[in-house]
């Protein structure tokens, strides 16, 4: 019920965002991208309200698939190592939250393209941006539809819930890329510095997603000349009874 109410909630903080844009739909300029007789579009005329518009529409796509829906990622992925109660529960209502601002601003970023731009949907860019809008809202869909655990479907729910998501977020990065490059074509002006910045985060968030679930092993490596593996009553090694504390509930060790 919770999550619920904050994505209505969410949904409704959407509007006043969109508003201001109906209201310019007679005034905006819009980008012609039509191929006649086989000849490549006519090249961009920019005005200081169409650059705007295109550098709002690029931001938005960039926070939200190139960065948020990663960091949703990595938080549910860090989640797989807690055994506390409480902490599952904030790392998975924090994940949510990500997630749905991410879906958000990736439908004020098509709802202004939709707007602004004339979708011939006669390139790359575009009819891989309507495929995306698309899975970007499959997914919380299949996300309310999450079986119990323990059921037969939530095998096959998991495994599509990871496939939407991980695709999402690799499709909207290349989009990103491919709009960079429609953009330089059409304005034959310099993206390097976009690229630039794009890829140093992208690449930031993957060397985490890589090394957040080594970071604990690598730690121990650093101190595994300084432990001594001492043999406990029942049989096991003293490193080995800790591993087994580790899964126990948060409130057992409140209780004592």
């Amino acid at each position: 019920m919770i999550l619920e109410n904050f994505v209505a909630a969410s949904l409704l903080l959407l509007l006043p965002l969109l508003l201001p844009c109906v209201g310019s739909l007679r005034d905006t300029p819009r980008l012609v991208q039509s191929r006649r007789n086989g000849q490549p579009p006519n090249p961009l005329q920019l005005t200081p309200q169409l650059s705007t518009q295109i550098t709002v529409h690029a931001f938005l796509l960039w926070v939200s698939v190139g960065f948020l829906m990663p960091v949703g990622i990595i938080i549910i992925r860090v989640s797989h190592r807690v055994h506390c109660i409480t902490k599952l529960k904030a790392l998975f209502y924090a994940h949510v939250i990500v997630q749905t601002v991410a879906i958000l601003l990736a439908t004020a970023a098509a709802v202004l393209s939709v707007i602004n731009f004339e979708n011939s949907f006669s390139n790359t860019h575009q009819r891989l941006g309507a495929a995306l809008y698309a899975l970007i809202w499959i997914q919380p869909v299949v996300a309310f539809l999450r079986p119990h655990r323990g059921t037969k479907l939530r095998g096959v729910w998991y495994l599509l819930h990871w496939l939407l998501g991980t695709g999402v977020c690799v499709l909207g990065v290349a989009n990103v890329y491919i709009g960079l490059h429609t953009y330089r074509e059409r304005s034959s002006r310099s993206v390097s510095l976009w690229a630039s910045l794009l890829t140093a985060a992208v690449s930031i968030v993957a060397v985490v997603y890589l090394l957040q679930d080594k970071w604990e092993y690598l730690m121990k490596q650093a101190r595994v000349g300084d432990e001594q593996v001492t043999p406990s009553p029942l049989g096991g090694s003293h490193k080995e009874s800790e591993m087994n504390q580790l899964w126990m509930p948060c409130f057992f060790y409140k209780q004592k």
